[in-house]
Formats: structure tokens, sequence, C-alpha cells
């Protein structure tokens, strides 16, 4: 058993908004019962406007921590994956969001911190130590993280190429990286739409992977993307099968 100690929170100093975008940013009992509320009214309403078919729930690992990683068309994508997870772990999940976005203007960085739990990372050049402390908390504080690894929504609907950054966290470690197709999201919530529009959206969830003989370079991190975005184009190819008319006999 770990021996307690009374520490301050890392982020106590700090002001505002910078609070809100701060990867050492620390849970309150407030922002815990608001993202309690949130997830009990949430989750009835995804299941009633958007009907989410769920194939492979039992990929999901039952112990933290694991890294969800999926394509990103809509708004609706991080919010449905977190929708899988226990509702006891709302303090621990961790979408992954772009700060140019999110966690410019108080209000929106507020909501993003405050209901979404979200962590604010740049799109393009995040620094070296952004990177070591996401990685910090994943390991050390047995986090869960919600990751696209495109950097952004498709605008066509069309996956993009998945980035390194997603290999330079779980190179080298034995942090379980699970793969996920999300189908429909783009049709219900496309980029520019100001609300979803009440239509079934698939989520796929494929085995766990884990890239502990990966190595931590740049070659290494290279890998783990193209490997990911192979894994999550199979399951979309497995989704687009099974919809198919008669694909319910011809599927393994």
């Amino acid at each position: 058993m770990k021996d307690w100690s009374l520490a301050p929170a890392r982020d106590r100093d700090l002001p505002g908004i910078e609070r809100h975008r701060s990867l050492m940013r620390e849970n309150g009992l407030a922002s815990s019962v608001l993202r309690f509320v949130m997830w009990s009214l949430l989750r009835p309403a995804l299941s009633l406007w958007h009907r989410p078919l769920i194939t492979g729930r039992e990929h999901l690992p039952k112990s933290r921590p694991f890294i969800l990683v999926a394509n990103h068309t809509s708004h609706l994508d991080g919010i449905l994956l977190a929708s899988l997870l226990p509702t006891s772990w709302r303090d621990h999940i961790f979408p992954i969001a772009a700060s140019d976005t999110f966690f410019e203007k108080r209000p929106v960085a507020a909501f993003a911190a405050r209901f979404l739990n979200a962590l604010a990372i740049r799109r393009c050049g995040a620094h070296n130590h952004d990177l070591e402390e996401l990685r910090r908390r994943l390991n050390q504080e047995k986090e869960v993280f919600i990751i696209f690894p495109e950097g952004t929504r498709s605008r066509t609907g069309e996956m993009l190429a998945f980035r390194s950054g997603i290999g330079r966290l779980v190179a080298k470690t034995n942090v379980p990286v699970v793969p996920c197709y999300l189908d429909g999201c783009f049709r219900a919530w496309p980029p520019g739409k100001h609300f979803s529009k009440p239509l079934s959206i698939g989520i796929s969830i494929g085995p766990p992977m884990i890239f502990e003989d990966c190595s931590d370079d740049r070659a290494g991190w290279d890998s783990i993307a193209k490997c990911l975005k192979a894994a999550v184009e199979n399951l979309a190819e497995r989704q687009q099968a099974s919809s198919l008319p008669g694909a319910a006999d011809q599927l393994p």
C-alpha cells in the first residue's frame, strides 16, 4: 500500500485560463461532481439520439492505464468514446484536445476542462516537456487518454495520416492502446455544423496493442502511428462489410 502524503496541488498557483490549459491540472470536488451530473444526463441522451451500435466492447481493458485511439470527423467522437467507460473513472479519463480550438477563450476552456476533463496539447510543434508530462501522467497516475492521432477533424470524412505523437507516448511501455473506429459521426455532426442530427452511429473496438518492443525514436514512433492507422482501417473495413446486405452470413 502506498504511503499517504499531503502536498499542494501542482496547479495551485496558476491563474484562470492557464490552469485550464495546464497539463498539470488536478481535479477538485466541484469538477468531479459536475462531470458526474453531466455523464448521468449525457449517456441516456446519446443512447436515444444516436442509438450507438457497439461491437468489440470486450476488448476494453478492465483496469487503467490505457489509450483509446480513433478516426476523427466530429466533436461527437470524444464524447462517444468516453461514454463507453465507467462513470467511476470520470476523473481519470482525459480526451486530448487541440489547445488552439478548445483553450483560447475562457468559457470554452472552462467547459473543456471542467466538464470534458480535456487536456490541451499544441497541434503543431508540441513541446517535448508537454509530451513527457502526458507520458508521466499515463504511466504514474494510471490515466485513460482518448487520442485522435490525425490531429484534426477530417473535413471529408476520409481518414487522414496518423501523426507520430502517439508513438512518443507509448514506445517502450506496456500501456495498451485500443484502436476504435467511429462510423456515422461525420454524417451526424460534421465540422461547421452547430448541432448533431439524430442518426445512428457505429463504434467498433479492436484488441489492445502494446508497443513495448518498439524503439523510442523517430522510426519507432512512425511505425507505431502506421500500425495503429492500419488497425483502425481494418475495423472500418469490417464495419462496412457487416453493413452490406447478406453480410451477416459472410463474416466469420
